[in-house]
């Protein structure tokens, strides 16, 4: 089945905290971000379907998170930023949480997780965004609201949902493998 996704255009300064700019700035000039979220999405999954079961378990140096911890980050932060997109989408003026990420890893059990597992987890979480993303019209993701302590857009979180992946992407490929 084909999906059609809407163009969402690039958020601008002012629609996010200036630390999401990395992540925003990964992406191209082309509205096409959620496109690039399901491009991306199987790039992933196919890159971790090639790694060997020891280099799932395994940090790139001491301390630093595993593959299947820092998948299993990933789909963490896909899942609060979409929440965080429902919340404004839908015009929420409470301001939403942060989240402490390495508390989050800690008590994931990424490790004790089979690898499909994670990775159907992950599909699940990547359709989901889609789904949301691609209902909303012009407005709501134009629409602001407050999350730690920032302004951001609707628009803005789909386009750091793809930036932070893109940027754990090429980690992993500079890192990982």
């Amino acid at each position: 089945m084909k999906t059609t996704f809407n163009e969402i255009a690039k958020p601008i300064a002012g629609e996010y905290d200036p630390y999401a700019r990395m992540y925003i700035d990964l992406l191209p000039d082309d509205n096409k971000v959620l496109y690039h979220l399901q491009q991306n999405g199987a790039a992933l999954k196919q890159h971790i379907a090639a790694q060997p079961e020891e280099k799932l378990n395994k940090g790139y140096a001491p301390g630093k998170w595993t593959l299947k911890e820092l998948l299993v980050h990933m789909i963490d932060t896909e899942r609060i930023f979409a929440y965080r997109a429902l919340c404004i989408a839908r015009n929420e003026k409470a301001m939403l949480p942060g989240f402490e990420e390495g508390d989050y890893v800690h008590y994931s059990n990424a490790g004790k997780r089979a690898i499909e597992a994670i990775m159907a987890e992950y599909d699940s979480v990547r359709l989901g965004t889609l789904a949301l993303l691609n209902s909303l019209d012009e407005e709501a993701l134009l629409r602001t609201g407050n999350a730690n302590n920032a302004t951001v857009s609707v628009r803005a979180l789909a386009y750091q949902t793809a930036g932070h992946e893109l940027h754990h992407i090429n980690v992993i490929k500079e890192r990982y493998v």
